[in-house]
């Protein structure tokens, strides 16, 4: 199949980026062309419901995509019949059309695997360098363009391959592929540095869950593994009850049909604004005076559980005074009773906390519920002594959580810059 993208065709779009290298800074603008156009074949994965066996040949779909560790496997006939019209290889690129879309990833192992229909495959090609197209995927630029073939599809999430193949890419003129390098490298070394930060952050992560199973007496102990040297002989913990360690609030929603309730500077806390960081410091919807007057005061560093829905057992502690809707469970600490050692233990023992909301189609712990729960607890001083270790901990994933946030920043700004927009 003979591909001819650099054309001199005067009609042919030509733009370009914001920002280039220097060496490139003269050169002729990017020319316009389409998916199909560069790429020798485009194909999605298997329509066939994927029969799943414990060993076999690796089998993805978006999950294994977006997340990378969630490997699934077929039998060695279902992936011949799966690979039929087409195999992806080693240098292609993977891209997802349905649920989550247009996310890329170029292959970078030679073993065989099968794709789901979810996956579709763009073949390398002579015309681009597949580390270069798999950024230029991930720019805002692209994912406008995607989004808006996606639009044109009766299923809402989805791209069909026909659109998908007509979606407009940019390429740098020079047929050495000189600028795409330069480009694909530079942004690779921060996708590096990304990498770098996030497996640092796991292994804090994966440090501190190992402290915690130390700090906290294990299933049947009353006693922790590791006690602090001045603790050595001071008394077993004691099992206290929730509503004896502080004062808990549901918290409540300032009606929505008084728009005057809404849009101040109070913060109003709903399971989506607690993340996999410690602290909530700002929250999606936020309350008037006068909503916040309807509501339900939580006090600053309280520590809030989610107690309702998919995302029971999620734990956070406010920085200031908010509010919360009813899916949320508050404490705040009574005089004895650390805050942050209270965030802590809640928050290793969360799993089998949510564990008593069972299977219903909506999980739920009531107030009295988790009221009753009960937790084995330290003397203050010893409270605050492991409160302090953990909070150490917390502090370095925090920062180390802003640095990667600032540095996915940073590239997606460079990545504005860096592609043309589409005209």
């Amino acid at each position: 199949m003979k591909i001819d993208v650099m054309t001199k065709d005067k009609d042919i779009k030509t733009v370009v980026p914001a920002l280039r290298f220097p060496e490139f800074r003269d050169g002729e603008g990017w020319v316009e062309t389409t998916l199909k156009s560069i790429s020798p074949s485009i194909f999605d994965g298997t329509h066939q419901t994927p029969k799943y066996t414990e060993v076999g040949v690796p089998f993805y779909s978006v999950e294994n995509i977006v997340s990378g560790n969630k490997n699934k496997f077929i039998s060695e006939d279902d992936h011949k019949i799966a690979t039929l019209k087409n195999c992806p290889a080693k240098g292609d690129i993977l891209i997802t059309r349905i649920g989550t879309i247009g996310f890329s990833k170029v292959v970078d192992w030679n073993f065989d695997f099968s794709i789901y229909v979810t996956l579709a495959v763009v073949k390398k090609s002579d015309h681009f360098i597949s580390n270069f197209l798999h950024q230029y995927f991930q720019s805002s630029i692209y994912q406008s363009e995607i989004l808006s073939k996606s639009l044109l599809d009766a299923v809402p999430c989805k791209i069909n391959m026909d659109e998908l193949r007509n979606t407009r890419i940019f390429l740098p003129p020079d047929k050495e592929k000189k600028e795409q390098a330069k480009i694909a490298d530079f942004l690779g070394n921060l996708d590096d540095l990304i990498s770098a930060v996030t497996d640092k952050i796991e292994t804090l992560k994966e440090y501190k869950k190992g402290l915690m199973q130390q700090l906290f007496p294990a299933k049947g102990k009353t006693i922790p593994a590791i006690r602090f040297p001045e603790f050595q002989n001071a008394p077993d913990w004691q099992e206290t009850a929730l509503e004896n360690i502080g004062e808990i609030v549901t918290g409540n929603t300032p009606s929505t049909k008084e728009p005057n309730n809404y849009g101040g500077d109070r913060l109003f806390v709903s399971p989506a604004d607690i993340s996999d960081k410690r602290y909530v410091s700002q929250t999606k919807t936020t309350l008037s005076e006068k909503g916040f007057r309807l509501s339900r005061h939580i006090k600053e560093n309280s520590i809030l559980f989610v107690c309702i829905g998919s995302t029971i057992g999620k734990v956070a502690q406010n920085t200031r005074e908010c509010a919360t809707n009813q899916q949320i469970n508050s404490i705040m600490p009574y005089k004895g009773h650390v805050a942050d050692f209270v965030y802590s233990i809640l928050e290793h023992y969360a799993p089998q906390i949510a564990s008593i909301a069972g299977n219903q189609a909506v999980p739920i712990i009531n107030k009295t519920l988790f009221s009753s729960v009960s937790l084995l607890m330290p003397k203050e001083n010893e409270q605050q002594k492991i409160a302090d270790c953990l909070s150490s901990v917390d502090e370095l994933i925090s920062t180390e959580t802003a640095k990667l946030d600032q540095l996915k920043a940073h590239k997606k700004g460079l990545m504005q810059q860096l592609f043309p927009k589409l005209q």
